[in-house]
């Protein structure tokens, strides 16, 4: 019990599982939402303790609650004790529902397998006019062959992988192979993946360079079909 009239639990927050809820939860900002709902007015040191032990800095815990403010999330003012306390506010709720449609749909898009991804850029491309030939399951060739008129375009796809490791391995795979395809100087080259944070980043940190100097280009399928293509 704190002196100054705040009642505070603390609980060992293993596997980011917090008090009252039985729920594992993906972000530390939704860690210190959660705890300040049954603890409002804590300190970064309070927060600290209680979701990484008493040996931790309260540093991402202190860029996070400020970064909870700037989104009106929380409020921090001073206590009857004099130390900076943490309080919700009523945007809080807001917050937690956008990040829930937001996990919805990444865990719907981290299903998309290949042929998934193959099945919406089919319809996609057919939609646009183009004559459209796939290779389904482990069919050997180019994954994606679209033909308009004189125009070409070669699109090499991937599915989601179960893991960070082999995102990685999909995606300089598939570079990879259609950098070997890159027989026809008139045709149009793309990389194609579930629209996934993790293959953003990837495509985001592949120098512009090498992006131009190769030619190639990338689409992000979502769950809904809806096709996002980056030439950069």
């Amino acid at each position: 019990m704190c002196k100054t009239g705040f009642s505070i639990i603390f609980t060992k927050a293993n596997h980011s599982q917090l008090p009252g809820k039985g729920k594992i939860v993906s972000t530390l900002a939704e860690q210190i939402i959660k705890l300040l709902e049954h603890n409002p007015g804590l300190t970064d040191r309070e927060i600290t303790d209680s979701l990484r032990g008493h040996s931790d800095s309260q540093q991402p815990i202190n860029q996070r609650c400020h970064a909870l403010k700037d989104k009106g999330v929380l409020v921090r003012r001073t206590r009857p004790d004099g130390l900076i306390g943490n309080y919700l506010t009523s945007q809080a709720g807001n917050y937690m529902a956008a990040r829930k449609v937001e996990t919805n749909q990444k865990s719907t898009n981290d299903n998309l397998s290949e042929d998934n991804v193959k099945r919406f850029l089919e319809k996609w491309l057919a939609g646009d006019g183009w004559q459209v030939q796939v290779a389904w399951g482990y069919s050997q060739g180019v994954d994606i062959e679209a033909r308009q008129g004189t125009r070409r375009w070669v699109i090499e796809v991937k599915g989601c992988g179960s893991l960070s490791a082999m995102r990685v391995n999909y995606f300089l795979g598939v570079l990879g192979e259609t950098l070997q395809r890159m027989d026809d100087p008139e045709a149009s080259y793309s990389i194609a993946f579930p629209d996934i944070q993790q293959f953003r980043r990837l495509w985001e940190r592949l120098p512009a360079l090498a992006k131009n100097r190769a030619g190639i280009s990338a689409l992000f399928v979502d769950k809904n079909g809806s096709v996002v293509h980056l030439e950069m």
